[in-house]
């Protein structure tokens, strides 16, 4: 007796410790099938949502495994296992052919055999499942089938406690992947990133795993790290729920809601009629018709120029040279009359920016383009991040949250984005890390904040939003640092550039690698490993692979 009881306990410990879901179905199933000494048998585990019973484990042969072939309704009583289920365990003499027709996916048998089928019910007798194992004995032993049903309660507790962590898993993971997924919707720019950071940042913590020699030999990832590493990479940009969608879509520096270029277009259309209108005047006061429309017709080629001059500044670059900015600038010393008020039919809040300054008397002369007080939106104390902050963001903030003034937009010299849009879109990292500093990660997910908070950190300290040092990160967020970069650079779907070919990614990257923006060991190892070309063939267009030498970059 002594020997029983230690043997349940030490049977019930196994598998309430089993944290795999998998294995401890298949443990329970090989345990249960030793105990009585089945030759074969079958895991069943109850759906509610079918009112089934499905089929998921087969032991044969000394050895279990998964499988997915059986489904039984829980209406067909006939069924010995359904039967069971309602009424306890259940013994029943089978004949070759009941045994065919019961249970067609174990081996068959030519004789006559025992089946013993046993419900798999909680304390609280919610059923989780049940078992049917065949014995080649047509008299049972009443110890081991107590044995057996005794140790049936144990593992339907901790079926159903692997299975409820297994489905607060499942929700998670679902919910994880759409916050993701709203994001890439959000902006058709940005579409598939949230996506495919996570497979890149996979593809590069598997080629680590792989490696028997050099820096990464001892690097691994246990199971509970891979979910960690799944879960921050996939939430690495959640923070962008905060950002704008104008300023993440924004394609032209004078891009808000919409582009104000227009507004611009419509004060030269003004300043051509105005010309027109002057030239046709001062002929009908006896002008020289011939030199007015020829002075016509050289001012409004200038105001041609000019606007197609704004244009071009407008769709932004990798550079804008000094004396572009002076231009600009000398343009917009131009004037327009405007005689209607821009204080009507507005919104409140409009209206107080625009009160900042009195109302001027119509009609009234206005720069071509301007930067007026109004256009300054204010940072609130809420949008500030002191320097003793809780988070250890070490970031300068605009004095102004947004300055939408047109020539200073017009001026910006790398890309569309002002100094104020650039922290906005930058902001995303700080609310991630907050958003996320905010959950109760469970302990083996402590570290995802982490991970997911350090992709825009550089090795040598200048990042954002901390300003860590290669040293102070983890092995896995210096990794997503590298997908996050690789992913941007190949993209094809932004607004403000076309993805790069592999080899000017690779090239722009080992400049990086240089400058100490990226690990220099993780970089090499995403070359060698051949994980840039994997993740090619999996995302890129077949016009951007071509060929690289990685030799020259290793």
């Amino acid at each position: 007796m002594k020997a029983t009881i230690q043997s349940f306990l030490d049977i019930a410990s196994s598998l309430a410790s089993e944290n795999n879901y998998d294995r401890l179905l298949a443990r329970v199933l090989k345990e249960m099938s030793e105990i009585t000494g089945a030759r074969s048998g079958l895991l069943y585990l109850y759906e509610p949502q079918k009112d089934a019973l499905d089929v998921v484990q087969i032991y044969a042969d000394h050895h279990v495994v998964e499988t997915d072939a059986q489904s039984i309704l829980m209406s067909d009583r006939s069924h010995p296992v359904v039967a069971a289920c309602y009424s306890g365990s259940h013994i029943l003499q089978l004949q070759p052919n009941d045994l065919r027709l019961f249970f067609s996916v174990l081996p068959e048998l030519s004789h006559v055999t025992t089946l013993i089928s046993i419900p798999l019910k909680d304390r609280n007798g919610t059923l989780s499942g049940a078992v049917a194992l065949v014995i080649d004995a047509t008299v049972i032993d009443d110890a081991h089938l107590a044995m057996a049903e005794a140790v049936s309660g144990a593992a339907a507790v901790a079926i159903e406690n692997q299975r409820l962590i297994q489905e607060q898993k499942a929700l998670l993971a679902s919910f994880i992947q759409l916050i993701a997924s709203a994001i890439d919707a959000k902006s058709p720019y940005t579409g598939g990133h949230c996506q495919r950071v996570p497979v890149l940042t996979k593809l590069l913590a598997q080629a680590a795993c792989r490696e028997t020699s050099g820096p990464y030999a001892s690097f691994n990832l246990n199971e509970e790290e891979w979910e960690e590493l799944h879960v921050a990479s996939w939430l690495h940009d959640c923070g962008k729920v905060t950002t704008p969608e104008y300023i993440v879509d924004k394609a032209t520096k004078l891009e808000t809601l919409y582009d104000r270029i227009h507004e611009i277009r419509m004060r030269f259309e003004v300043l051509k009629r105005d010309a027109e209108i002057t030239c046709w005047q001062a002929i009908a006061n006896g002008g020289n018709a011939a030199e007015l429309k020829e002075k016509l017709h050289t001012e409004l080629r200038q105001l041609d120029e000019d606007f197609a001059f704004i244009a071009e500044c407008n769709e932004g670059g990798e550079f804008m040279a000094p004396e572009k900015i002076a231009r600009l600038k000398a343009i917009a010393e131009r004037t327009w009359q405007r005689t209607l008020s821009d204080r009507i039919g507005i919104s409140h809040e409009e209206k107080e920016r625009k009160e900042r300054t009195p109302e001027p008397v119509l009609p009234v002369s206005e720069h071509l383009l301007s930067d007026k007080p109004e256009h300054i939106f204010t940072r609130s104390p809420r949008d500030m991040i002191p320097a003793d902050n809780p988070w250890g963001f070490r970031i300068t903030v605009p004095k102004n949250l947004y300055n939408r003034g047109e020539l200073y937009n017009l001026c910006v010299t790398r890309g569309t984005l002002s100094e104020e849009e650039r922290y906005k879109i930058n902001e995303h990292m700080t609310q991630t890390i907050i958003m996320l500093g905010k959950l109760p990660f469970p302990r083996y997910l402590a570290k995802v904040p982490e991970i997911a908070g350090g992709h825009h950190e550089k090795m040598d300290g200048t990042g954002y939003p901390k300003r860590l040092t290669g040293d102070q990160m983890s092995i896995p967020a210096r990794m997503m640092a590298i997908a996050d970069i690789f992913e941007a650079l190949t993209a094809a779907d932004r607004p403000y550039k076309k993805g790069k070919t592999l080899s000017e990614a690779i090239a722009m990257m080992s400049r990086m690698e240089k400058e100490q923006h990226i690990d220099t060991e993780l970089f090499r190892l995403f070359l060698t490993s051949g994980v840039y070309l994997e993740y090619a063939k999996m995302f890129m267009k077949p016009g951007q692979i071509d060929e690289v030498n990685i030799a020259a970059y290793i």
